[in-house]
């Protein structure tokens, strides 16, 4: 399962205990919904799938269920999973959180599966957008990718964007300038894995 030449999978194991508490202590509690959600573990998220994401919502943030895709301009086209290259100024802005994500490589299935994790975090967020989507299918996301940094560079041409911890405001919020968010973290940030 997956499309080739993007960023396709990616999987999340965090309580919303540790959401709540990371949250809160950057200064964006979640407000909604009021109770504590039932959230399921997942190894694998994939296209098209539901997943939890973050957006701002009166004084701290929303905690949403969104599926992964926008809509394509082409009936016939396949859902917009991952978005590059472009000003984002304009955008409703939001975080997916992660636990891990998965890149492949190889010409022929089955492929290589390697297994992202961020150093030192048991968790982490991309830089997403949201979208209302359509009553039928509902609210969405997709994925920002940049080119890869120097720990997936090494397995595929192209990364989902992991926000800094201290950035995950600066996001939501337009307080910082896009080209200081939105690149590949350091050399060493993140460990990999050879999961097949």
């Amino acid at each position: 399962m997956g499309l080739a030449g993007v960023c396709n999978d990616f999987g999340n194991h965090v309580a919303y205990a540790e959401y709540a508490e990371a949250l809160r202590h950057l200064g964006m509690p979640i407000v909604a919904p009021i109770a504590a959600p039932n959230l399921e573990p997942k190894e694998d998220i994939w296209p098209s799938e539901v997943a939890t994401g973050f957006r701002r919502h009166e004084e701290g943030v929303e905690l949403a269920w969104l599926r992964w895709g926008f809509e394509p301009s082409n009936p016939k086209g396949r859902p917009v999973i991952n978005s590059e290259g472009r000003s984002f100024a304009a955008s409703r802005r939001c975080l997916v959180p992660a636990s891990h994500f998965f890149e492949f490589k190889g010409a022929k299935a089955p492929k290589s599966k390697f297994k992202f994790t961020l150093r030192n975090e048991a968790w982490f967020c991309f830089a997403g957008l949201w979208s209302p989507g359509t009553p039928e299918k509902g609210e969405a996301f997709t994925l920002l990718t940049t080119a890869p940094g120097p720990d997936v560079a090494p397995i595929h041409s192209r990364q989902m964007i992991v926000l800094k911890r201290e950035d995950w405001e600066s996001w939501l919020d337009f307080s910082k300038p896009e080209q200081e968010l939105l690149q590949a973290l350091p050399c060493g940030s993140l460990a990999v894995e050879q999961v097949r």
